[in-house]
């Protein structure tokens, strides 16, 4: 027999085999040949095949479970969406799909207790696995886009409804200003100032409210600053921390209040120029951020206070630059909301002092020391609780007004108890 022809028999058996498999593919797009799936036919493989196949049956089986559990993810998700608001049929069908997804997953959990994990296919079936869970992955943001569309939307409706309330309170605000504001020198009272006053602490409060959330979006340990400016003094509740900001805006923005530290120039009003039939509102009209010169006494007033007021370390961390800073320094008014609430805060002290100019008395203002013993007489407690005999004074607040024989009460923080300095009256600062 010729050798070339007994060679070429094996050959030809094997190609044979190979075209009938081709031929007899279930899927006629492609051709993708698999090892025989029973256990008992890996006879004809040797030992590295069997490892390789194995290998490759084991992570398919894994990525199914992956994807199953990406699935039973993304129903859960849409489960939770559709529950806010509530949709009955929504709810129905992620309930059914969970139920679906956990069933997969604990045929798969008992298939690997049993060791009975499917041999056949382990290719297309890492293949369609992954190609599970990438849609699941989608579906779950798609998911997550559509509620941060939500809360985004009910954000919206809920800072529109908050500048509606906002814009009201200040038509009623400026609707009180115009009639309470409006005196005459004849019938100047205590009680004329003191109303000017709790107009100017408003705007005060407002700026501290606003120097918090700037410290909270800048990452600041809002109650380690609290501490840093009135060390060893306990906070029983979270909001009582804006006293202590609104402590310190009011030391500097009441610094030199009466007297010459305030005024900077010549064009500043006098006494006599304040006795005419000019009102306070007037004034507050006359002397805004938007209609004064930076070259004016009161854009001078403004500068001076803001460069004091705010340290550039605390600007650079809450807008990342000095820019404000910057412009102020060099006579210009930042149009920004932050510069814009304290312009408004230093516009309404300003009135205020313009008021006590208008005294035939002066206007002394005084802070109450720390461990003073609490006197009803000089002092009103900004928290309201005043209970006991023998309280302490943590720091004040807001600066009390002498006015001749009239004390307009200084609002002070109290202090847990303690020792105290023996009762006396408090100290006063110009």
């Amino acid at each position: 027999m010729d050798p070339s022809t007994s060679n070429s028999h094996p050959q030809s058996t094997i190609f044979a085999k190979t075209l009938h498999k081709v031929k007899t593919a279930r899927n006629p797009g492609f051709c993708l040949l698999i090892p025989p799936p029973e256990k008992e036919k890996f006879g004809g493989f040797s030992e590295m095949q069997k490892q390789t196949y194995e290998a490759s049956a084991a992570a398919a089986f894994i990525a199914k479970l992956f994807a199953s559990v990406s699935a039973f993810k993304a129903a859960y998700a849409e489960l939770q969406l559709a529950q806010f608001p509530y949709d009955a049929a929504g709810v129905q069908l992620s309930d059914q799909l969970l139920v679906d997804e956990l069933k997969s997953i604990s045929e798969l959990k008992q298939s690997f207790l049993k060791k009975q994990i499917d041999f056949s296919s382990p290719h297309v079936t890492l293949m369609l696995a992954e190609i599970q869970e990438q849609q699941s992955l989608m579906k779950t943001y798609e998911i997550t886009i559509r509620k941060l569309r939500m809360e985004l939307e009910s954000m919206d409706a809920r800072v529109y409804s908050l500048r509606e309330r906002l814009d009201e309170e200040n038509r009623k605000l400026d609707a009180v200003g115009a009639i309470s504001l409006n005196y005459s020198p004849s019938k100047l009272t205590p009680k004329g100032f003191i109303f000017v006053l709790n107009y100017c602490l408003r705007s005060v409060r407002c700026f501290a409210k606003l120097l918090i959330r700037e410290m909270e979006q800048a990452n600041w340990d809002v109650q380690s600053a609290a501490h840093l400016l009135h060390p060893n003094t306990v906070f029983l509740k979270r909001n009582h921390l804006v006293f202590v900001f609104e402590s310190f805006i009011c030391r500097e923005i009441f610094s030199g209040f009466n007297d010459t530290l305030f005024w900077y120039d010549n064009d500043s009003p006098t006494q006599e120029s304040l006795l005419n039939d000019e009102n306070v509102m007037e004034f507050l009209k006359k002397y805004s951020r938007s209609s004064s010169s930076s070259s004016s006494s009161f854009g001078k007033f403004l500068k001076c206070k803001y460069l004091d007021l705010i340290h550039p370390k605390m600007e650079f961390s809450f807008f990342g630059n000095l820019n404000q800073r910057k412009m102020v320094d060099s006579g210009e008014f930042p149009e920004t909301e932050f510069f814009e609430a304290f312009s408004e805060m230093g516009r309404r002290v300003w009135v205020l002092n313009c008021l006590a100019l208008r005294f035939d008395d002066p206007i002394t203002p005084f802070q109450v020391r720390r461990n003073t013993r609490f006197s009803e007489v000089y002092m009103e407690s900004v928290t309201g609780d005043v209970v006991g005999s023998d309280l302490k004074v943590a720091f004040t607040v807001v600066p009390g007004f002498k006015m001749g024989n009239t004390v307009v009460q200084s609002k002070v923080f109290l202090l847990n108890g303690g020792d105290g300095s023996p009762h006396a009256p408090p100290t006063f600062v110009r």
